[in-house]
């Protein structure tokens, strides 16, 4: 069952939901660094963003996904793309990821205000006890980025996946838990006032 699937909307960024008809701008925000060519994630190129559209839809129209277009407020244009996965509404728990900015918005306010706006729509909204990350064991960045949200590093999921050139990938995962997300909260807003 499809479940809803609202805009959030940020101070200077809004996710909203991800659209068939965003494959050219998917594509243009990938090329800002050729994103397509990293090995620890999936990101769309002009060969792959249908099959990435169509799978991202699929999973919301099962109710498992809810995939959004990043955009930037001040000018419309999209600069990438986040979702939530793995919704488990029973467990009331669900996964942040797939998430990639265009090159030239990485280290800004992007992830920070993207991320404060899904755990604030996952805990408040959807009354979450736990939002998970997982990322590529050789992706430093995206750990220490996850580590400066206020995750908990849990443990390393040994050949979790297989990657679209074979590599069997490890991954960290890590999370936040409903009794950690007040303080967290407040640090995310402290680093978005600043």
């Amino acid at each position: 069952m499809p479940l809803s699937h609202p805009t959030l909307t940020g101070p200077r960024i809004l996710l909203r939901p991800l659209l068939a008809s965003d494959a050219p701008a998917l594509i243009d925000a990938a090329a800002d660094g050729e994103l397509w060519n990293l090995p620890f994630t999936v990101v769309p190129s002009a060969e792959t963003v249908d099959a990435y559209i169509g799978n991202a839809l699929q999973g919301k129209a099962a109710g498992t996904v809810m995939p959004f277009a990043t955009v930037l407020r001040e000018t419309g244009r999209v600069i990438g793309s986040t979702r939530f996965w793995k919704i488990d509404r029973i467990n009331r728990k669900l996964e942040i990821g797939s998430t990639w900015i265009s090159a030239s918005w990485q280290k800004s306010f992007v992830n920070t205000e993207a991320k404060h706006l899904m755990l604030c729509h996952a805990f408040q909204e959807m009354a979450c006890v736990r939002v998970q990350f997982t990322t590529d064991e050789i992706n430093a960045k995206s750990r220490a980025a996850t580590l400066r949200l206020g995750a908990k590093q849990e443990g390393i999921v040994r050949h979790e996946r297989i990657m679209p050139d074979g590599r069997k990938r490890n991954s960290v995962r890590f999370s936040i838990i409903d009794d950690e997300w007040p303080a967290v909260k407040a640090q995310l807003e402290a680093r978005i006032r600043t």
